[in-house]
């Protein structure tokens, strides 16, 4: 499926339909260039499951966790595991196979220890249609 965003607001409230469907246990994988939009799409999802702190990329902290009302999301960003092993990824299971939601910047780092049930989001710019477009495939 794909969608259209031309500002940070679209970006989340496609976030936020997308999230109605979401289930404790699910895993997604956002992919896409810097500054691309995953953040503000983790930022809707977030919002959806009633988290009223602040949302920002775990770029040096790996993982962010966010209560929500009644469910608990883990926000990754794996760019810094580029070049892990998975034998220093099994940290990383009691995330991925626990109770809670898992939102994954730079998956791709990660690939070979997701769940064959992770949901993919590819989120591109296209500035042939301006500054602020973008286009999020969800697989």
């Amino acid at each position: 499926m794909k969608y259209i965003s031309n500002c940070a607001d679209d970006t989340e409230k496609i976030a936020k339909e997308i999230a109605a469907n979401l289930k404790p246990g699910d895993v997604i994988s956002l992919s896409g260039e810097l500054g691309a939009g995953k953040t503000a799409f983790v930022r809707g999802i977030a919002d959806f499951f009633g988290y009223e702190g602040n949302v920002t990329s775990p770029t040096f902290t790996l993982v962010n966790e966010y209560d929500g009302i009644n469910m608990t999301l883990y926000h990754f960003d794996a760019y810094r595991l580029e070049n892990a092993n998975t034998d220093q990824l099994d940290w990383i299971d009691d995330y991925l196979f626990g109770d809670g939601i898992c939102l994954i910047e730079w998956a791709e780092f990660i690939s070979p220890v997701l769940p064959d049930n992770t949901k993919f989001i590819d989120i591109s710019k296209d500035i042939r249609f301006g500054e602020n477009y973008r286009e999020i495939h969800v697989k």
